[in-house]
C-alpha cells in the first residue's frame, strides 16, 4: 500500500511539471498575445510551486514510513525530492519576482521592447533549464519509487 501511494505521489508531481512546462505554457503563449500569457503561465507556475511544496512533504512522510526499500533507493528517492524542491524554490523565490518585476516595470510596450529584455531572457532560460532538471528528476523519482 505504501508503494502504491508513493508511486501515485511522485507520478502526480512528476505529471504536472511535465504538463504545466511542456504542455500548458506553450499552450498560453500558442493562443495569446504575449503579455497575457505570461500572466496565465506566472500563474501556474506560482500554484505548481505550492503544489511542489505540497507533495515533497508528503512523500518525505511516506519515505520515512516505507520499509521496503532498501539504503541506495531510499537515498535516490531523498535526492530526487530534495532536487526537485530546490529547483522550483529557485524559480519561484529567486527567478519569478526579478521577471515580474522586468515585465512590470517594462509597462505597455512589453519586454521586448525594454532595455531589460537580455535579463529578462537569460532568467528565463535559467528557469527553462530548472524545470528541465526538475522533469528529469520527476522521471527518476518516478522509477525508483516503484
Amino acid at each position: 500500500m505504501i508503494a502504491n501511494v508513493r508511486l501515485l505521489l511522485a507520478a502526480l508531481w512528476a505529471g504536472s511539471i511535465w504538463g504545466v512546462s511542456y504542455l500548458a505554457a506553450p499552450s498560453a503563449f500558442a493562443v495569446l498575445d504575449s503579455t497575457s500569457a505570461g500572466s496565465v503561465v506566472g500563474t501556474m507556475l506560482t500554484r505548481e510551486a505550492w503544489l511542489s511544496i505540497a507533495l515533497a512533504v508528503l512523500l518525505a512522510i511516506v519515505l520515512l514510513r516505507s520499509t521496503d526499500l532498501d539504503a541506495r533507493r531510499r537515498r535516490w528517492l531523498w535526492w530526487c525530492i530534495a532536487g526537485m524542491l530546490l529547483c522550483s524554490m529557485i524559480v519561484y523565490l529567486g527567478l519569478q519576482p526579478v521577471m515580474a518585476a522586468i515585465r512590470e516595470s517594462a509597462g505597455p510596450a512589453g519586454v521586448r521592447a525594454s532595455p531589460q529584455w537580455t535579463t529578462f531572457a537569460t532568467l528565463h532560460g535559467v528557469s527553462q533549464l530548472c524545470y528541465l532538471v526538475e522533469s528529469i528528476l520527476g522521471a527518476i523519482l518516478v522509477v525508483k519509487s516503484r
